[in-house]
C-alpha cells in the first residue's frame, strides 16, 4: 500500500520540538528573533511572509517585519540589511524572493551576515555544505531529508535521482543526499533519456517547475517520490510537478501537493533561527 508522506503532520512535530527549545531558552533569558524583509507586494510572497510570521508566533520566535514599497532602491535595501546584521537581538534575516527587477538578488544575498542567513543562500553557507562543514542549509532540501528520516525511509546506499538543478533545491539536495550516503544523479533540461534515468531511482526528487510533468513512465515500481513543485492545473487547483494520480499505485511512498514538502520549508527556517541563536551565544 502506498504511503502518503504527511508534511503537515511532520512539520507540526518539528515546530512543537522547536517551541519546547525556545521556551527553555527563554527561561535563561535568551530571546530569538527573525527579521523578514519583503519588497513590493507580490501576492505569493505576501502569503509566504504571512505564513512565516504565524509559524514564528506559534513557536515563540519574535518576528520583525519590514514591508518595503516596490520602488525601494537597492541601496536602501542593502542599508537595511546592514543595520539588521549589526542588531544583536536579530538572529535570522530573511529577504523574501523574488525581488523587483531593479534589485540585484545576488548582491542582497551576499550582504546578509552568513551567521544570520537562515535561508542558507549565502555563498559561504553553500560552500560549507559542499565541503561538509557547519553552516545553514537551504530550508526546502533540509526539510526533505527530515521528511524521509521521520517516515523511516533509509537513504543509505539508495539510488537517488533529482530532476532540477536550481541553487535553492536541486544542488543542495544532491549534497544532502550524498551526506546521507545516497548515490546521487542530478538531471535537468539537457539530460538525455530522462525517463530512463529517473526510472533508476529508489528516491526520486522532482523540482522542475512543470505542472504534472512526471508520470508513471518516469517512476520505477516501489520508488519513493518527493514532489517539490507548486503549480496550478488547468482548473486552477494546486498541484505538483508529478502527476500524483498517475503514479500513486506504482510508488511505495509519495508527498502530496499541497501538504507535503511545503510546510517543511517553514519548519526548517524556524530550526535555523534557533540554531543561529545557539551558535551566536
Amino acid at each position: 500500500m502506498t504511503k502518503i508522506i504527511d508534511g503537515k503532520k511532520i512539520s507540526k512535530e518539528i515546530k512543537d520540538e522547536i517551541k519546547q527549545q525556545v521556551a527553555e531558552m527563554k527561561k535563561v533569558g535568551k530571546n530569538i528573533a527573525l527579521a523578514v524583509i519583503q519588497v513590493g507586494n507580490n501576492p505569493a510572497s505576501t502569503v509566504y511572509v504571512g505564513n512565516k510570521k504565524k509559524a514564528c508566533a506559534y513557536v515563540g520566535i519574535e518576528s520583525f517585519s519590514y514591508e518595503l514599497p516596490e520602488e525601494t532602491t537597492q541601496e536602501e535595501l542593502l542599508a537595511l540589511v546592514e543595520e539588521l546584521n549589526k542588531k544583536k537581538e536579530v538572529n535570522g534575516i530573511l529577504v523574501q524572493l523574488p525581488l523587483p527587477k531593479h534589485i540585484d538578488e545576488d548582491k542582497v544575498i551576499k550582504a546578509i551576515d552568513p551567521s544570520k542567513d537562515v535561508d542558507g543562500f549565502h555563498p559561504e553557507n553553500v560552500g560549507a555544505l559542499s565541503i561538509g562543514q557547519e553552516g545553514f542549509v537551504s530550508c526546502t532540501p533540509a526539510g526533505i531529508i527530515e521528511l524521509l528520516k521521520r517516515s523511516d525511509i533509509s537513504i543509505d546506499g539508495k539510488e537517488c535521482v533529482i530532476i532540477g538543478r536550481s541553487n535553492i533545491v536541486g544542488k543542495p539536495m544532491a549534497l544532502l543526499l550524498l551526506r546521507e550516503n545516497g548515490t546521487v544523479t542530478v538531471t535537468h533540461s539537457h539530460t538525455k533519456n530522462l525517463k530512463e534515468v529517473a526510472k533508476r531511482a529508489d528516491i526520486l526528487v522532482v523540482a522542475i517547475g512543470k505542472t504534472k510533468m512526471v508520470n508513471e513512465e518516469y517512476v520505477k515500481d516501489g520508488a519513493v517520490v518527493i514532489d517539490v513543485g507548486m503549480d496550478r492545473d488547468e482548473n486552477g487547483k494546486l498541484c505538483g510537478d508529478v502527476d500524483y494520480d498517475a503514479v500513486f499505485d506504482k510508488v511505495s511512498a509519495i508527498t502530496p501537493v499541497p501538504g507535503g514538502v511545503g510546510p517543511m520549508t517553514i519548519a526548517m527556517l524556524l530550526h535555523n533561527c534557533v540554531e543561529s541563536a545557539k551558535r551566536n551565544d
